[in-house]
């Protein structure tokens, strides 16, 4: 399972970052958007503009906290639930294919969004993978986004102080499937109906 799901969500990335332009949309359905983005953050479009070395701090603890997870999982799997055990698998998938996105998409794309004069610069045209030369290098790739969902939005009315004809949308954000596991992920693994343990299982003598 979590082979299949780092696959599919490499995919997915692979076939936007080589077949659409950066900012290029697609409309799906009026809530439902494809907008390709790079994001060389954190995560969901955010990042704190530090340039090269925040991408290597964010690889780095990534790589520790996929290290940590994993051997947490290998260390108690007997024991868990199958739901947590789902739960540790969508982050771990989340977390490694970002993370792959880190590692290779600097060397293996020859165009990416890179960081020139103290700002992210953006790139025209389409990216071509396996090429001669990489935009970037290892741990600095940036990571693909591309789905937009907008399930909300409402404009204030203007008899609100402060937020006279303010529009809020509801996950107003570009992210990739990867993220979507993350969040899955998260969300079992806070659940309160959540059993930790396998209940099947029996106690040691």
């Amino acid at each position: 399972m979590l082979i299949l799901l780092i696959f599919l969500d490499q995919i997915i990335k692979i076939y936007i970052k080589t077949h659409f332009k950066l900012g290029q949309s697609l409309k799906i359905f009026n809530w439902f958007k494809l907008i390709f983005n790079e994001n060389p953050g954190i995560g969901y479009g955010f990042n704190l503009k530090y340039g090269y070395l925040e991408k290597l701090i964010i690889s780095i603890i990534r790589i520790i906290l996929i290290i940590n997870l994993k051997f947490f999982y290998k260390k108690n799997c007997s024991s868990l639930s199958s739901l947590y055990k789902i739960s540790i698998c969508l982050l771990l998938a989340g977390a490694i294919s970002n993370l792959i996105d880190c590692l290779f998409y600097g060397i293996i794309f020859n165009k990416g969004v890179r960081f020139i004069n103290h700002y992210w610069n953006f790139y025209e045209g389409i990216s071509n993978i396996f090429y001669k030369k990489g935009y970037s290098f290892f741990l600095c790739g940036c990571v693909v986004d591309m789905f937009y969902v907008k399930l909300l939005k409402i404009k204030m009315p203007n008899y609100i102080p402060l937020f006279r004809n303010v529009e809020l949308k509801f996950l107003n954000v570009i992210f990739n499937l990867a993220d979507l596991f993350i969040f899955m992920g998260v969300i079992i693994l806070c659940s309160p109906l959540l059993p930790r343990l396998d209940l099947n299982q029996r106690p040691p003598d």
